[in-house]
């Protein structure tokens, strides 16, 4: 009798280590599947975020469906706090950070898929905020998403080549960190903040929702592309992903979920 409960102990401890990218019984019959769990922010639109009807939709996340149904998968749309992402990948709860996820300043610390999306940062603010270039930023403030690429582009200089950023930055009143973009917006709408530093992927997005109350100010940042981050050393799960990504690119499948989006200018896998 021990010997029995200690065997269906092992079984059950067993089983909870399959979490991220792993087999999980499937609901509906005996047959093991395999789970993808993309981790992501939900209110970063168009890549992932939660529309009125309260599903998660995006860009990736529709890309990550395809790749699943590719695979035979069974996909795991998991939610995340931008500040918890390495945490959820290290442990396992989640199987990738598939979310607009720059790969500029992190090469060294993810398993890479090859860059999907050329971005940038840039700098929005309202149409009628008498501001028209980067030297009309002085003595403002700006927002910018915490642990964005906007940030890192606005205080970090570690070889000296980030000289101009870093001096923009100390130009202006306040350099603001808020969770989200949507905040950001908010806030700008209601003049807390004057501009606000982020994607231009993102900004061209929120402005089209919006409507024509805001500009992209000339000029970026930084130049960035996005890919598909794995736990460091997970190169299996990589290939297989990148493999189905290939494939969706060859067959057009790739072009027409970026067409879907609106970012058919963006895409650079395959070109």
């Amino acid at each position: 009798m021990k010997k029995a409960i200690a065997l269906a102990a092992a079984a059950v401890m067993l089983l909870t280590l399959f979490t991220g990218c792993g087999k999980q019984p499937a609901e509906d019959n005996n047959t093991d599947k395999t789970t993808f769990t993309v981790g992501f922010d939900a209110e970063f639109p168009p890549y992932g975020y939660q529309d009125e009807t309260g599903e998660y939709v995006g860009f990736d996340l529709d890309l990550a469906a395809e790749v699943c149904a590719r695979n035979d998968w069974e996909l795991v749309k998991k939610p995340i706090n931008w500040d918890s992402k390495d945490m959820e990948l290290e442990t396992g709860v989640i199987s990738c950070i598939w979310n607009g996820f720059t790969m500029q300043g992190r090469e060294d610390k993810y398993t890479w898929s090859k860059p999907y999306v050329d971005n940038s940062q840039v700098i929005v603010v309202k149409k009628d905020s008498g501001i028209t270039d980067y030297a009309g930023l002085a003595g403002k403030n700006v927002a910018v998403q915490a642990d964005s690429s906007a940030l890192a582009a606005l205080t970090q200089n570690e070889d000296g080549s980030n000289a101009d950023n870093i001096a923009l930055a100390e130009s202006f009143r306040s350099l603001t960190e808020v969770p989200d973009y949507n905040t950001a917006f908010l806030n700008l709408e209601a003049g807390a903040v004057d501009a606000i530093a982020m994607d231009i992927g993102v900004a061209q997005y929120q402005i089209a929702q919006r409507g024509d109350g805001f500009v992209i100010l000339d000029g970026t940042i930084a130049g960035e592309t996005y890919g598909v981050g794995f736990k460091l050393g997970n190169t299996e799960l990589r290939d297989a992903v990148q493999k189905s990504l290939d494939e969706m690119v060859a067959d057009g499948t790739f072009a027409k979920i970026a067409e879907k989006w609106g970012l058919t200018e963006a895409v650079c896998l395959g070109k």
